[in-house]
């Protein structure tokens, strides 16, 4: 029948096109000099659990595929997943790509392979059986002889299977995905990279300074930035002088739409010999020329080129003679005002000799401290001013020893070297002033560390991120300013005629000066409860133990007459009772509370400033407040900073603080330094400080730089948040 015959030439018809596009289909899979497949780093995995993906891309020679951004020419590649319910996609995660340079166009590529990574969950209430995953990949891949390059769109389908069942076990390719994921960029969050604008526009060009600290020298340095509709970072650096452990470029930035960027994201890239490595950074950019000074006060801000080592060793100097009036070093104050009334009948020369000896003690305590830091930094350690104070051994034995020190002033028992008197801390006499003097030198330093001041900040700040000989002048000099009121007066005695003249008073002052010291270890004692908790408390009860024996000792051994053996024995059985008592049973003093996710993200600690709204400061929050065009406030601050509770704090307590911050609508942002978290360290970091208290007032604009301070009074305060209102 016609009609029949009609049917057979159609269908003979179709059957040559199919054949047809089968063959052309093959012929378009051999032509592609990429070839694509789907891996996975499990054969079977749980319900609920997450499974690493990765599209395997192999090149060909001479021919490459792209990077998220791929510069100024290229395509990236995409995925279209074809997933059965269940089953999520998350974002591709890109290796690092190298840069290509070809005449005018600069773009950022992979060659021979890449594994693109892509992280797939699982939901909880999947059935346990196969699941077959589908995806279609589309990339450009561009390459070919020399002079005959071009481009070509390609796309391949790929699969695989999932088993999904009780347990995970790992698949053929789990090695091929650990070995990309080491290719990753690493989170730039801890390294404290920081952005600035170097200087006002040139038509839609302007100049980005970025910049970030590094431990070893890197002989490359550049940054790949992300794409963006808004702006686009030229892909050519410029390498600029920087201080020793930093990396300063200046990358070119050009507008394409609306206002300039508040915020840059990209890889900082550092290569020292063969190894490379990449930050993935998303960095506020400050306000263009220097940042804006701070309103009274020390103030200053990020971004600016870094001063002299010789202006660095002046604020060192200054930092450390302010810290004779904070409140930490007030107690060994007090003790060298005693000391002095001791050595006014003295020669001069002996005079002077105590001088140089207490000079000795501070500058051998920060020559000690000095090293340390070098020490650890040298094993991949990030410190800061005050570092010793986040451990917790080292609080428990400072609280006994100042504890001691105060019972010593009391005269519960005195310090005996040889079977001579010896009160380390306060007896300066001509016989045995010196070691007196030396140990007051010493006990200075370790208090004065818990503290910050002016200047100190920026000098420890620029010191911590330099060579090991920065680090040892810089902490001397702190050291000298330490000591330099004491020099001072020991080598001009007469200047001393204003103190009164030795007497039984002296006595009655030296028992005074005790509660100052108790009040120290109080405080200690008080910082405890970040590591211990409420069983920071059996401390004292363990104190009180050590106060009895060291009465027992002095009553009865020191000054008494009869069955001294016998007191002695008692007073070792009152401190071993103690001892396994109070600090082995009760406080467990070996184990520490260990900081968790949980501690970490708790909610705001006692340190906040009361009657205000304070967040959780983190980069996050930070980035958010400023979107909304509010004034932010930030205070950097630690419980075992004596500085940021007595003067910091109460400023941000007054009443005109409080109803200004309301007034202009400002976000309040806590820092809490106490267990020194990396992150807030970084921040820190990028305001060349390693110490606290810091106070950051960022301005409504998002554009505009904080202005910085490291001491302020509600005044300066007040004056500052108006600034930043406008």
């Amino acid at each position: 029948m016609p009609g029949s015959s009609i049917y057979i030439y159609v269908g003979r018809l179709l059957s040559f096109l199919s054949a047809a596009s089968v063959f052309l289909a093959s012929a378009s899979a051999q032509a592609a000099h990429t070839q694509a497949r789907l891996v996975l780093a499990a054969q079977s995995a749980p319900a609920g659990d997450t499974v690493l993906a990765g599209i395997a891309l192999r090149m060909d020679a001479n021919w490459h595929t792209y990077w998220n951004n791929p510069g100024q020419s290229g395509g990236a590649a995409t995925i279209d997943w074809q997933l059965p319910a269940g089953v999520a996609a998350g974002a591709i995660l890109w290796p690092v790509p190298e840069k290509l340079v070809d005449g005018e166009l600069t773009t950022y590529i992979y060659d021979d392979e890449v594994v693109l990574l892509v992280p797939l969950k699982l939901a909880s209430d999947l059935a346990p059986g196969p699941l077959n995953l589908k995806a279609k990949v589309s990339w450009l891949e561009c390459g070919g002889e020399k002079g005959k390059e071009k481009c070509v769109q390609e796309s391949a389908s790929v699969q695989t299977a999932l088993n999904l069942g009780p347990e995970t076990k790992p698949s053929k390719d789990t090695g091929l995905l650990a070995a990309w994921q080491k290719k990753l960029p690493q989170n730039g969050k801890r390294v404290g990279a920081h952005a600035s604008w170097e200087k006002a526009a040139k038509g839609n060009l302007r100049p980005l300074i970025l910049e970030w600290p590094t431990i070893a020298p890197a002989a490359e340095a550049d940054f790949f930035p992300d794409a963006s509709e808004q702006f686009e970072v030229q892909p050519i650096t410029e390498r600029l002088p920087a201080d020793t452990g930093k990396i300063r470029l200046r990358a070119q930035v050009k507008k394409l739409a609306g206002d300039w960027p508040g915020r840059v994201s990209g890889l900082l890239i550092q290569k020292s010999g063969t190894e490379r490595q990449a930050y993935a950074v998303d960095l506020p950019v400050d306000g263009s020329g220097p940042a804006a000074s701070a309103v009274g006060g020390s103030g200053s801000a990020a971004g600016v080129v870094a001063e002299s080592l010789w202006m660095k060793l002046l604020y060192a100097f200054l930092g450390g003679l302010i810290l004779n009036v904070m409140p930490c070093v007030l107690p060994v104050i007090a003790l060298k005002i005693l000391g002095f009334v001791s050595q006014a009948k003295d020669e001069p020369a002996q005079v002077r000799k105590l001088g140089l000896v207490y000079t000795a003690g501070v500058l051998a305590s920060f020559l000690a401290l000095a090293l340390f830091i070098i020490g650890l930094k040298a094993a991949g350690s990030k410190v800061g001013w005050g570092f010793q104070f986040n451990n917790p051994y080292f609080l428990v034995a400072m609280t006994t020893l100042v504890t001691l020190i105060a019972l010593n002033l009391f005269g519960v028992f005195e310090v005996t070297l040889g079977s001579r008197t010896l009160t380390a801390a306060t007896t300066l006499s001509a016989k045995h002033g010196a070691a007196g003097a030396f140990f007051n030198g010493l006990l200075a330093t370790l208090l004065a560390t818990s503290c910050s001041a002016p200047f100190l900040g920026a000098a420890v700040g620029f010191a911590f991120a330099q060579s090991a000989g920065i680090i040892l002048v810089i902490m001397l000099t702190v050291g000298l300013g330490l000591a330099a009121p004491y020099i001072v007066l020991s080598w001009h005695p007469a200047w001393l005629r204003f103190l009164p003249r030795p007497g039984a008073w002296m006595e009655k002052f030296k028992i005074a000066m005790g509660f100052p010291m108790l009040a120290a270890a109080v405080w200690l004692c008080s910082i405890l409860t970040l590591h211990y908790g409420e069983r920071a408390w059996w401390l004292a009860i363990f104190l009180v133990f050590v106060a009895v024996a060291s009465w027992i000792y002095g009553e009865f051994v020191q000054r008494g007459s009869r069955h001294r053996v016998i007191a002695a024995l008692v007073t070792v059985v009152v401190l071993f009772i103690g001892y396994r008592y109070a600090m082995e049973g009760q406080l467990r003093w070996r184990e520490p509370i260990r900081e968790t996710k949980e501690t970490n993200t708790a909610a705001i600690p006692k340190v906040a400033p009361r009657g205000l709204d304070w967040q959780k400061w983190s980069l996050e929050a930070l980035a958010a407040a400023r979107a909304e065009g509010r004034p932010v406030v930030v205070d950097f601050t630690a419980t075992w900073c004596p500085t940021c509770n007595t003067v910091v704090k109460p400023s941000f307590e007054s009443a005109s603080v409080r109803n200004k911050l309301k007034e202009v609508n400002a976000v309040a942002l806590l820092a809490d330094y106490s267990r020194q978290p990396d992150e807030i360290g970084a921040e820190l970091d990028r305001f060349g400080r390693r110490a606290v208290p810091l106070v950051l007032v960022y301005p409504r604009k998002p554009q505009e730089p904080p202005m910085v301070f490291d001491w302020v009074t509600p005044r300066i305060l007040v004056k500052a948040l108006d600034k930043a209102a406008l």
